[in-house]
């Protein structure tokens, strides 16, 4: 089982929407992309939510059915551990391996010393094919990319293996994570992690590192472009080069998390893309939830004022909800309009301050971060809120669709 080129998480947190979501990644297939659907949800939303990995398999299966879907799909365990991967081996063929709790703990001494010998034939100068600088590397850099990163992989190793003797088939993708962390990894971390996932004979698909920058969930990436289109191009010949020194599989490939609405890297991602005829793997999870409350809003009436409940809720509790997501959120509670407030607005004004369209005078990424993050308050609603999803599901459909078409995958693929 095999990811094409090009493939998208198309995750959902109350797995309602997989037939809206299936049908933009055919029209774009129809455009001329031929595009991976990946339904992916982590075991933090499935707690949240009270669903379980099969809820998730169920909805991908159906919308592939009802569709007539031909082609590959997957469900992917999204940022799972040793802690909670027993609960996914079944329902899914995608495993996301989440290392960044173990990045910075020192692996044993000897497994160190045995790491940085046989890294020698890259110490001094690391010249990889298409960078114009050499990459310096010396004993000392070596020791430290070891006690920061051996005993992560070998952790991923450990978990890989376990899903390897528990899987029924056996027959899986696999995606080692470490995006999660505070700091990024360089292009020469990223290089010799390879050659440690590797050793540890892990057949990895996609690999996420860290970029610089900020990838904040359902908004627009904030950082510098030219550093990011910089560790981009570099990250895209490092694999190239690792996959040739090291032996990995050939069509390993970059993954951004978080990669939803970040239309500002879009444009860079699609040249370097391009450039070096790579494949990428972008997960776009918490966008279609936005989408949900956009499509209660835009059905007027009572979906409008469940959407505005949700709102005020998620204000009411906005701390205990960014808690969780504070590394990957910037709200300025200032900037948030008052729950009495958005209950006067129209379901225009409502749709137009969450919709992510850049530019929009009305377009607010406080109020967007909140309600991304608020989804446990749609989550203890329970049947009223399933009940008018379903109920409204054809406004709401199209506003899934058409997010993910229109604002993402044309962006990214120039369709």
């Amino acid at each position: 089982m095999k990811l094409r080129r090009f493939s998208f998480g198309v995750g959902d947190r109350f797995a309602m929407q997989g037939e809206a979501q299936l049908r933009a990644i055919m029209k774009a297939n129809e455009a001329g992309i031929q595009i991976t659907p990946v339904w992916n949800k982590s075991n933090r939303e499935h707690s949240i939510v009270h669903t379980k990995p099969q809820d998730t398999r169920i909805e991908a299966d159906s919308a592939v059915k009802s569709l007539q879907w031909g082609s590959e799909y997957f469900v992917d365990a999204d940022h799972i551990n040793m802690t909670n991967v027993d609960g996914f081996v079944q329902s899914c063929d995608f495993f996301t391996i989440d290392v960044a709790g173990f990045i910075g703990k020192s692996a044993k001494v000897e497994d160190i010393y045995r790491f940085v010998e046989g890294c020698a034939r890259y110490k001094d100068r690391l010249i990889i094919p298409g960078l114009a600088t050499p990459l310096v590397v010396g004993d000392k850099l070596l020791y430290e990319i070891a006690e920061n990163f051996l005993a992560a992989i070998q952790e991923a190793g450990s978990i890989y293996r376990h899903i390897a003797s528990d899987s029924s088939d056996k027959n899986f993708v696999v995606e080692i994570s470490m995006d999660e962390v505070e700091r990024a990894q360089s292009p020469v971390e990223l290089f010799f992690i390879l050659k440690m996932i590797a050793d540890q004979q892990i057949p990895a698909d996609t690999i996420a590192p860290k970029f610089t920058g900020r990838f904040n969930k359902g908004v627009d990436y904030v950082g510098d472009l030219k550093q990011f289109r910089n560790e981009f191009e570099a990250d895209l010949l490092g694999i190239d080069y690792a996959v040739k020194e090291f032996g990995l599989p050939t069509d390993l490939k970059l993954s951004v998390h978080s990669g939803s609405d970040k239309f500002s890297i879009y444009p860079v991602m699609k040249e370097l893309l391009q450039k070096y005829d790579k494949g990428i793997h972008v997960k776009t999870a918490g966008t279609t939830w936005l989408e949900e409350v956009i499509g209660l809003a835009v059905a007027g009436g009572e979906a409008l004022d469940l959407a505005k409940l949700i709102y005020r809720n998620s204000y009411s509790r906005r701390k205990e909800l960014c808690a969780p997501y504070a590394d990957v959120i910037d709200i300025n509670p200032v900037l948030l309009p008052l729950p009495d407030v958005v209950d006067s607005w129209n379901s225009k004004q409502f749709a137009d301050t969450l919709r992510h369209i850049p530019g929009h005078p009305d377009y607010n990424p406080n109020f967007r971060q909140l309600i991304h993050v608020g989804y446990k308050i749609a989550a203890e609603l329970g049947d009223s809120y399933y009940a008018l999803v379903k109920k409204y599901a054809p406004v709401i459909g199209r506003c899934v669709e058409e997010n993910l078409y229109e604002r993402h995958l044309k962006r990214l693929f120039d369709l």
